[in-house]
């Protein structure tokens, strides 16, 4: 530390200047406290609108179900007492593949009538759309699997066909739900490939009736509260 005046070229300095080790304190800082503000107002908004966004897709309603449910298997809700009248005691059920998606929920089971030589085999499916109108396609797939007589007094929409006499057919729309029944005669073969047992078929004329009575009930099982 210099603490006299000192004389450089005969020039008095009047002013006393003072070397420390001691930095001199730094202004204040000058922040943007704005940004952080706008920043955390937009990510606050991006949040909340996310949020919206996925609440409003969350509860988004779904096309009317009419009371339809989901079910384990479709033939323990299947009583088909008219068909059993007809073709005979029914046989133990066969559970088959079943689908459970938000989108569509299936349901299919095999099921047997009369003996197991001579009697029906039947093929029982039931299909809840849960987001699509399957209305529009209906008409169509019936006609592609060779359905094209209509019934009236069944859902909203109903085809049958008698198979040429070796079984029957019927595919039934109801709003959200599609049904279809299939029937085929049943028979044995011995080693040679020939068939054995009875060999004349029932006389299948009318098997639309009970058919239909039997698909009704279920219809209206599976609107049933569980």
């Amino acid at each position: 530390m210099i603490s006299e005046p000192e004389y450089v070229g005969g020039t008095t300095f009047d002013t006393v200047e003072v070397l420390t080790e001691e930095k001199p304190p730094r202004p204040p800082r000058t922040g943007r406290p704005w940004l952080w503000a706008v920043g955390g107002a937009v990510l606050a908004s991006a949040v909340w609108g996310g949020g919206l966004y996925a609440y409003e897709r969350k509860t988004e309603p779904g096309p009317d179900l009419g009371g339809y449910r989901e079910v384990e298997s479709v033939c323990e809700a299947a009583e088909l007492k008219a068909l059993s009248g007809v073709l005979g005691k029914r046989g133990s059920d066969g559970a088959g593949p079943r689908m459970n998606d938000p989108a569509v929920h299936e349901a299919s089971c095999s099921l047997s009538f009369g003996s197991p030589d001579s009697g029906y085999d039947a093929q029982l499916t039931y299909t809840l759309h849960k987001v699509i109108d399957p209305g529009p396609e209906f008409a169509a797939r019936s006609r592609y699997y060779n359905l094209t007589t209509t019934l009236d007094g069944i859902g909203e929409m109903a085809f049958f066909d008698d198979r040429g006499g070796e079984g029957a057919e019927i595919r039934i729309l109801d709003g959200q739900a599609e049904l279809a029944l299939s029937l085929y005669r049943g028979y044995s073969v011995d080693e040679d490939g020939n068939e054995t047992g009875n060999k004349d078929p029932l006389d299948l004329s009318g098997i639309e009736v009970p058919m239909s009575q039997d698909m009704l009930s279920l219809m209206a099982a599976l609107r049933k509260a569980p």
